[in-house]
């Protein structure tokens, strides 16, 4: 009876729903020139936005009254299932796979959705015939959890009607804290003097990457060390690749290892010096991290010894005492450099 009161927009509640997808699922949504989201957001009435960043996973966020939702949900589905028809012709697959979304739901509300000792979900699943799980895990520096969806379009809009009920009978207990995905860093592989940069399960070459990257570390780094003119190259942390060779192009990604690289021009253990750096009260919390973990993070990558010396009365700063070889302590301060702007500009973590 609730579900046929929302379907038939009876309820007039305005819902926001949160899916996860992958760049290219993004990249189908969009569409040329944002012709297909414009038509989406124009044929359902219902808000979509896409979140900003270079990320691999982008957060879609439909907003509206019910039925708005549904005809959004219906266009996505069936967008999906278009997609994997087109690639099935060049395949030689088959089965075909089913749609799959995926909700960002808050925490909190996942005990409803289960339901005692999982009635709610596994009724869901018969009424339905779509697979729906629901992660263990909460999603990472949040407290929203992944609920996968999957099967032909028609069931997961099903679906996702009678997870809006348990959504609207079940409103989340206390503050969620959104998942936001991390921007995507650009690793480099440096391999035979190339430089390879990660694209998906491939590292591809890129000759101007590291050129780009001792750019970004001489802005960064105001240190110079001792006998040099100019600041040295921070140890970027290096990826090696450890796997088959299936083209002169693209390394498979298998096991990789990460070792702070040698910095190019600097002797092999060049002797250890001490610099100080005088960083605000209020912001270092952002490079010590929670029960330590960024600074630990800091002093692993870089090869520094890194002091923070307790809060003096009175003052507005603390003194942040690093020790090592010029190489270490300029990646140190590169690093700490960089959290500092990503607090400030409101990044998040890197």
């Amino acid at each position: 009876e609730m579900e046929s009161k929302v379907s038939e927009g009876g309820l007039n509640v305005t819902l926001t729903i949160r899916l996860l997808m992958h760049g290219k699922e993004v990249g189908s949504i969009i569409g040329k020139k944002g012709e297909t989201v414009k038509k989406m957001r124009e044929e359902s009435g219902a808000r979509i936005n896409i979140s900003e960043g270079n990320c691999p996973e982008r957060i879609v966020t439909i907003t509206g009254p019910t039925d708005a939702i549904f005809k959004a949900f219906a266009m996505i589905a069936y967008k999906f299932e278009e997609d994997i028809t087109n690639s099935m012709s060049n395949s030689t697959a088959t089965s075909k796979p089913p749609v799959t979304l995926r909700l960002v739901v808050p925490a909190s509300q996942c005990g409803s959705l289960i339901g005692k000792g999982g009635s709610k979900i596994k009724e869901i699943r018969e009424s339905t015939g779509a697979q729906v799980q629901v992660a263990g895990d909460m999603l990472p520096n949040s407290t929203e959890r992944a609920v996968t969806i999957s099967g032909t379009p028609e069931a997961i809009i099903q679906c996702v009607k009678q997870i809006c009920v348990v959504m609207l009978e079940s409103p989340p207990k206390g503050a969620t804290i959104p998942y936001r995905p991390k921007p995507a860093s650009t690793p480099v592989i440096f391999a035979g003097g190339q430089a390879y940069t990660i694209q998906g399960q491939y590292a591809i070459p890129h000759p101007d990457q590291l050129t780009k990257l001792h750019q970004l570390a001489m802005q960064q780094t105001p240190f110079t060390p001792l006998g040099q003119t100019t600041p040295a190259f921070p140890a970027l942390a290096v990826l090696t690749v450890v796997g088959e060779q299936r083209s002169s192009a693209a390394l498979p990604l298998r096991v990789i290892t990460i070792f702070p690289c040698i910095c190019p021009g600097l002797d092999a253990s060049p002797p250890a010096s001490t610099h100080e750096l005088t960083i605000p009260n209020d912001l270092i919390g952002c490079i010590i991290g929670r029960q330590g973990t960024k600074i630990n993070e800091i002093r692993q990558m870089s090869g520094a010894q890194i002091k923070i010396a307790n809060a003096t009365e009175g003052s507005s700063e603390r003194q942040i005492t690093i020790t090592g070889t010029p190489a270490n302590i300029s990646l140190a301060q590169y690093l700490i450099n960089a959290r500092l702007t990503s607090e400030v500009t409101g990044m998040g973590a890197l």
